[in-house]
């Protein structure tokens, strides 16, 4: 076999032929791959000089799967993964997967068509299908079962948890985990296990170990996942398919029907808006423009400005990260508070299992407090996280400024202010860029990072990297008011208000929402962020002109501002709460009568869920289509990564872009243009974006 021909090198060491997988990055198992392997093993098998065969990985890497382009071809290219895994079960000599890296989805089937499985301590193993909507298709959920049992084998494919060796060698899943040299070891392992063949174990001949509580785990695994990914099919199929394994099925008949299983999910819409997202993400990172051999600045040690909710969430992501940290503050209490809410997150994580108590010291030993501006000097990467009012934030960007070593990077955590003008208030703007973080901050996925004009290429670049340092998926943005996320938000709160003075109540319009998929509807979401917060940044957008010229734009969000409904905060808002539940409040429909009254709003009896639905997303939509244009957004993918990261958007819809595709554009065009002409639209409000309208065109 030549080395310059496959993806898959084919060796021969003291009797035991080695097979490693060579298809860098991360040896996906596509066609060529397959076919590879199959030969390779096929050659082993009919060569009676040779003893036994090891499975590896070449560099870092066992294997890292399918290849899930090709998932797009809605079949699979023969030679199929489970013809590979059934001519390795069948081989009459010890067949050893040796892995290290990561063995993941396709590449965790592959070894449990080996008759062993010896890891590295430092590998990882998963079945991460579910997260792009399939399942296992190659046998893991008819093999996995048999040799760990069915509660073990729902956690592992339901969740898609990547696990240690040790807790797969705990489950019996892993049979050694061998020190030194990896591939060394594992061909002493086989040379071991062919002069003791009645120890090898055919993962597809074991019975599944069912007894009178496996009835019971299915049905709960099944509840579990209808409440935790309401509608999402793949879970449930995976529970299908599991249940099936323990009826007593074949082998045969179990990977049958796992593979119609399979099929369906693949070619199904969920499975391809998680794909788009998978590969959106992947491309969110790439900034067009930058060259490949730019330099990232080194970056140590952090300053925070700004103790508060935000400010304290900020420096956890570096502190988990093991980068120290200066949080500043103008008043000791404030810092005082902003520690203790700190030092609050942490020993909840460690109450709930989710850190160790060293861990959080270690953590809480990396952060310094300080009032004065002169400790942030030496940082190299500083964010300003206070109060969202422009003359405030530009004072702080000018003492950064002043303050901030050479070099340093200056950022802005704002969310809708102009990052331009903030960049020159520092002095400094080729070293200036946002970085918004998302409530709770370190929590929250997303981080729309905001190249300013002026922007240096290896400060966005230097920020990029770092993102994926602390564990977030970076969007970049342009410069406009509210950047991707909040600018596209507008019209969608716009119409939440409208809708509520037209007669819709808090509850149906969640519900709506909710009930689309959207992790929380849009008055509860308002709740939770703080009606004070939205109704102050309408006052800021009014002060500087920016405001629409219709008197009920936001009337509802800046009235309940107005009463002091501030949202979850104090109890109050588009609901009332009794702790965290929200409850219909009467007044709140008493405000919305009024100030339909007021601004001439006919009140209707019933507004159907369709026109909800169609109102809320559809100016979304069409923001997207504008912030492409403008070039705001590099790509449509990315505004999907920063909606469903960011916003709670269901990411089996793929994010409001993809779903646009689906529904069709000249749907879209043709709906909005309804409302414009039901509402006469005198502030342009429902005028169509000029590339949704061109497309739309395209498609007539």
């Amino acid at each position: 076999m030549s080395e310059k021909s496959t993806p898959v090198h084919y060796s021969v060491r003291d009797g035991v032929a080695v097979i490693m997988l060579d298809a860098p990055p991360v040896n996906s198992l596509s066609q060529g791959m397959r076919a590879a392997i199959l030969d390779a093993v096929t050659l082993a098998g009919s060569d009676a000089a040779i003893r036994g065969v090891v499975l590896v990985g070449a560099e870092r890497m066992f294997c890292g799967g399918a290849e899930i382009k090709e998932f797009s071809d809605g079949k699979v290219a023969p030679p199929d993964l489970n013809d590979v895994c059934a001519v390795l079960e069948g081989l009459n000599k010890p067949v050893v997967a040796a892995i290290h890296g990561h063995a993941l989805g396709g590449g965790m089937e592959l070894t449990l068509g080996c008759h062993y499985r010896v890891a590295a301590p430092s590998a990882k193993v998963g079945f991460p299908e579910v997260l792009l909507g399939v399942l296992p298709g190659a046998g893991g959920t008819q093999r996995l079962p048999r040799l760990i049992g069915v509660a073990r084998a729902l956690d592992m494919i339901l969740t898609g948890t990547v696990i240690s060796v040790s807790r797969a060698k705990a489950d019996g899943l892993i049979d050694a985990v061998l020190d030194g040299d990896l591939l060394e070891r594992a061909i002493e392992f086989t040379v071991n296990a062919a002069e003791n063949p009645q120890n090898m174990r055919v993962a597809g001949a074991l019975p599944v170990a069912a007894d009178k509580t496996t009835a019971a785990q299915l049905h709960e695994a099944r509840i579990e996942w209808q409440k935790k990914a309401p509608g999402a099919k793949a879970p449930q199929a995976i529970v299908d398919c599991i249940e099936y394994a323990a009826s007593g099925a074949s082998l045969a008949d179990g990977l049958a029907f796992e593979r119609r299983k399979f099929l369906d999910l693949m070619n199904g819409d969920q499975s391809e808006a998680l794909r788009h997202l998978f590969f959106a993400e992947k491309a969110a990172v790439k900034i067009p423009g930058l060259d490949a051999d730019l330099k990232a600045r080194p970056i140590a040690k952090i300053g925070v400005i700004g103790a508060g909710t935000m400010g304290g969430g900020i420096a956890m992501n570096f502190l988990n990260a093991g980068l120290p940290v200066v949080l500043l503050d103008i008043k000791q209490e404030w810092l005082d508070a902003g520690i203790a809410k700190i030092s609050q997150n942490y020993a909840a994580s460690v109450q709930k299992g989710r850190v160790t108590q060293a861990e959080m010291d270690a953590r809480m030993g990396l952060l310094a407090s300080s009032l004065s501006y002169d400790d942030v000097a030496n940082c190299d990467l500083v964010i300003e996280a206070v109060f969202e009012t422009m003359d405030i934030k530009k004072e702080v960007c000018v003492r950064l400024g002043k303050i901030c070593k050479p070099g340093a990077i200056i950022a802005t955590n704002t969310s809708t202010l102009n990052v331009d003008i903030l960049a020159n208030a520092s002095g400094r703007p080729a070293d200036f860029l946002g970085m918004h973080f998302f409530s709770p901050a370190q929590i929250m996925r997303l981080l729309e990072v905001v190249r300013g004009a002026e922007t240096a290429p290896d400060v966005l670049h230097t920020v990029m990297g770092l993102a994926r340092r602390i564990g977030k998926i970076a969007v970049v943005s342009g410069v406009c008011y509210g950047f991707i996320g909040n600018r596209m938000l507008e019209g969608y709160l716009r119409e939440m208000d409208f809708l509520l003075m037209e007669g819709a109540s808090p509850a149906q319009i969640d519900s709506v929402l909710e009930s689309f998929g959207m992790a929380m509807g849009p008055c509860r979401m308002t709740d939770m962020a703080g009606v004070d917060v939205n109704a102050r940044v309408l006052d800021e957008r009014e002060r500087e002109g920016h405001l629409p010229g219709h008197p009920a734009y936001r009337a509802v969000v800046r009235k309940l501002g107005e009463l002091g409904r501030n949202g979850q905060k104090n109890g109050v808002g588009y609901y009332r709460y009794d702790g965290r539940t929200p409850i219909h409040d009467d007044e709140v429909e008493r405000i919305c009568i009024d100030l339909a009254t007021r601004h001439n709003i006919t009140r209707r009896t019933a507004i159907p869920d369709e026109e909800i639905r169609a109102r809320l997303l559809y100016p979304l939509i069409n923001e997207g289509y504008r912030i492409l244009e403008e070039g705001i957004a590099y790509r449509s993918g990315d505004i999907d990564v920063v909606w469903t990261a960011g916003y709670g958007f269901p990411r089996l819809a793929g994010g409001p872009m993809h779903l646009a595709q689906k529904i069709g554009e000249r749907r879209i065009r043709d709906r909005i243009a309804e409302f414009a002409s039901v509402t006469g639209d005198p502030h342009g409000f429902w005028d169509p974006a000029p590339l949704l309208t061109r497309n739309a065109a395209e498609q007539a």
